[in-house]
């Protein structure tokens, strides 16, 4: 292995446990039929899936073909894309900071919700307690609530789109794998041929001193020796540096295989959604296995080939 084996035991170890965690909080906000009485005494059947903060997709849209579902991922994608190029462009890092900010504050307030929800006032509740650790982990900087928080962001993201991926189309399984196949094109793309995944990356670590992914900075044997160095002679390495290596895995890279794992287990049970999320680490593995130190990959493709063998070895078996 290539790499630090113990970082790479910790990112896989981080990139399970928050796929785990992910069908966990889908448990929570499976879709449910229930009747109401309308204003003129008839009665409805209304589904709902419990999304706190009005996350729970509009009553009204009528479910969509795959198409349409892939076009308008792909128009919301690219909007985003070049809403944050922007961004960059004019060096906008408060208003960057303050959209990260409220993001996480929902995604970690949907996620402790669904682990409080019996609790009175649980969703108010779960965003006093996502505020504090929203606020350290982008203004103040703390790699232990930085990845500690990764850990319950992405589940809830992923619980608000599948709850719309499972209200706007009769074939989510269908619908996301199409996505899958179209975030690793783009993935491809941008870090083998635009480059627009490294430069975002530098820019959250170097200018906004965030980074939307999990992050772990450590040091090799070079790194080691310098700093024994440093500590025999200091003034002789006064004026020295000593690079910090950073191990990366971004967030989409997490927050994909959650949704389909998340769908699976709706729509096909436990052991599937499982099987998803293993297929979707062993891939990410073989991907570290593979890679060269110092080298940008995109990870999305392997995981998705991944997630697309599970779901093979799930139709064959189920």
């Amino acid at each position: 292995m290539k790499h630090n084996i113990k970082i790479t035991l910790l990112l896989l170890a981080m990139f399970f446990v928050t796929q785990l965690i992910g069908i966990f909080v889908v448990s929570h906000y499976q879709p449910k039929t229930i009747q109401l009485i309308t204003s003129d005494g008839n009665s409805t059947n209304v589904t709902t899936f419990n999304l706190p903060y009005g996350m729970d997709p509009p009553q009204d849209v009528q479910p969509k073909g795959v198409a349409d579902i892939a076009i308008s991922f792909a128009i919301v994608f690219f909007i985003a894309v070049v809403l944050m190029l922007f961004l960059m462009k004019y060096k906008a890092d408060i208003l960057i900071k303050v959209w990260f900010f409220v993001v996480v504050i929902l995604a970690i307030g949907t996620t402790l919700n669904s682990i409080i929800n019996k609790i009175p006032y649980a969703s108010l509740i779960a965003v006093f307690l996502a505020a504090p650790l929203a606020y350290y982990k982008i203004f103040k900087r703390n790699l232990i609530v930085h990845n500690l928080t990764e850990l319950i962001i992405y589940p809830g993201i992923a619980s608000i789109f599948i709850a719309m991926l499972v209200s706007w189309t009769k074939t989510p399984i269908l619908a996301v794998s199409i996505i899958l196949i179209l975030i690793s094109l783009y993935d491809m793309y941008a870090v083998w041929h635009s480059g627009f995944m490294q430069r975002m990356a530098q820019y959250q670590i170097n200018n906004l001193r965030i980074f939307t992914g999990f992050f772990i900075p450590y040091i090799g044997k070079k790194q080691k020796e310098a700093i024994k160095a440093a500590k025999s002679s200091p003034k002789k390495m006064k004026n020295k540096k000593v690079n910090v290596s950073v191990a990366i895995l971004g967030g989409g890279d997490v927050v994909f295989p959650i949704i389909l794992a998340g769908i699976a287990f709706i729509t096909l049970g436990l052991i599937p959604a499982l099987i998803i999320s293993l297929g979707a680490t062993l891939a990410l593995a073989g991907l570290f296995w593979l890679s060269e130190k110092g080298k940008f990959y995109p990870a999305m493709p392997f995981i998705s080939a991944g997630c697309f063998v599970a779901l093979g070895v799930i139709y064959l078996l189920f």
